[in-house]
């Protein structure tokens, strides 16, 4: 399943990230999983909301640099080598996952990935076989 997520583009120091937070929240959208990839000055922040579209209005209006980017929510069984199986998977069918991270919360039973392709539409239809 393809999912909406919030990237933020935005300088490594303190008080950068509790106004992206703030702007989300003023805006009433309910952080749902947020992921940090950092650098020694700048850093990429990555979130699900329950409403993008408002997040990216308001982190823009707060002088934010905020884009909207698919990802595909991955369902992996909870036991020993089920991501492996997947990465597995992808690699021999030549998608590269440029990153990931685990969302906070299972859609069903079993925990999630969020996975990040150049060929999303490739990914969601070898995935979903």
């Amino acid at each position: 399943m393809r999912l909406k997520q919030i990237s933020v583009f935005l300088e490594n120091t303190p008080g950068h990230l509790e106004g992206v937070c703030k702007a989300v929240a003023d805006a009433g959208v309910n952080l749902e999983t947020i992921t940090i990839a950092e650098t020694k000055e700048y850093g990429i922040v990555r979130a699900v909301v329950d409403n993008p579209e408002k997040a990216a209005e308001a982190l823009k209006s707060a002088g934010y640099f905020a884009k909207i980017v698919e990802v595909l929510a991955v369902e992996v069984d909870d036991k020993p080598g089920a991501l492996l199986s997947i990465l597995k998977k992808t690699s021999s069918a030549g998608l590269n996952i440029e990153y990931m991270y685990a969302l906070t919360r299972p859609f069903r039973d079993k925990p999630v990935m969020a996975m990040s392709f150049k060929d999303i539409g490739a990914a969601e239809k070898l995935l979903s076989e």
